[in-house]
């Protein structure tokens, strides 16, 4: 620098002052971004992370990985991402199952599904459906409480313990007064066998995968657990319609980070789900899944996850559920 003028060493001094300034996240992103889900591969979280994950890498210009965590109730997963680097890099599909339910089903809650997380932007939901063989002569939700309260009895299905299927069916117990016992399965797939077979009445999921069944008589769908009827069934009453306003309750989907994420980074990622959500082929993807689609900014988002937790964790306490 020598030979240079002074006035250009005083430029470049400055150059080199400000760009030290700039925060380490200015750049970002400048490598692979992951997702982790808390599901197996194949599932409608893993379906919506690898959509989003693809639509991301566009956006952003960096390679978006998803990484299949499965465990726990989804504590696994979720333990994961609250305990990496805020530098977002690290991301996770959330959804109730590792928010507002598995931290509260582990003998030692391992995070804060609150202020353990950023939470960036709720994509959506999927209701639950309430459904009955069709030998058990349901029809309807009204129909399904009588007949709990005049057998003194419900025994109900779910995918497994602590599954949004099972805290629904404990949430309709403790809302109805009714002597609902759980029937716990590994998984969605040989609790519907059991179903169609009658050994047990009633099962409790996620809809989408049970509108099939319903095309071809072989099960019976009561209610759908939203506020309002799912385009995918939309012969099926909601449980609002059916008179239970308490019993509303949506399976979310949302992009979360680890706590206390640089704003420029939540802000950029905003802009871009909301982008990609907006996409006429995302939204008939997510459709076909069952989710309605409802993009939420972080502090909406936040808020939405306060209440549920609010809703549910109290319910997987008081109903002893144990992972």
């Amino acid at each position: 620098m020598k030979n240079l003028p002074r006035r250009h060493v005083l430029k470049l001094a400055a150059a080199g002052a400000a760009s030290l300034a700039l925060p380490a996240f200015a750049a970002w992103p400048d490598k692979p971004i992951k997702i982790i889900v808390t599901f197996p591969a194949g599932g409608a979280s893993d379906i919506v992370a690898r959509v989003m994950a693809e639509q991301l890498a566009q956006k952003l210009g960096q390679a978006v990985v998803v990484d299949n965590r499965p465990g726990a109730g989804g504590s696994v997963g979720g333990t994961a991402v609250t305990q990496s680097p805020a530098d977002g890099y690290t991301l996770m599909l959330s959804n109730s199952t590792p928010i507002s339910i598995g931290p509260f089903a582990l003998e030692k809650q391992p995070y804060d599904p609150v202020e353990g997380f950023t939470h960036i932007e709720l994509i959506g939901s999927a209701p639950c459906v309430v459904m009955a063989n069709p030998k058990a002569g349901l029809k309807t939700l009204a129909d399904l409480e009588a007949f709990a309260k005049k057998s003194g009895r419900l025994d109900f299905g779910s995918g497994g313990p602590a599954s949004i299927g099972h805290i629904y069916g404990e949430l309709m117990k403790h809302t109805l007064g009714l002597n609902m016992v759980h029937v716990p399965y590994r998984g969605g797939a040989p609790m519907t066998t059991d179903l169609i077979a009658g050994i047990i009445p009633v099962g409790i999921d996620v809809l989408t995968a049970y509108v099939p069944y319903f095309k071809s008589g072989q099960l019976v769908p009561l209610a759908v657990t939203s506020a309002a009827r799912s385009a995918l069934v939309p012969d099926v009453p909601s449980v609002v319609e059916a008179g239970q306003k308490k019993l509303v309750l949506d399976n979310f989907f949302g992009l979360s980070g680890p706590p206390k994420m640089p704003a420029d980074v939540v802000s950029r990622l905003n802009a871009a789900c909301t982008d990609i959500l907006r996409q006429a082929d995302i939204k008939k993807k997510m459709e076909e899944l069952g989710i309605t689609l409802s993009p939420a900014p972080s502090a909406a988002f936040t808020t939405y996850v306060k209440e549920q937790v609010a809703q549910l964790s109290p319910v997987v306490k008081s109903a002893g559920v144990k992972l």
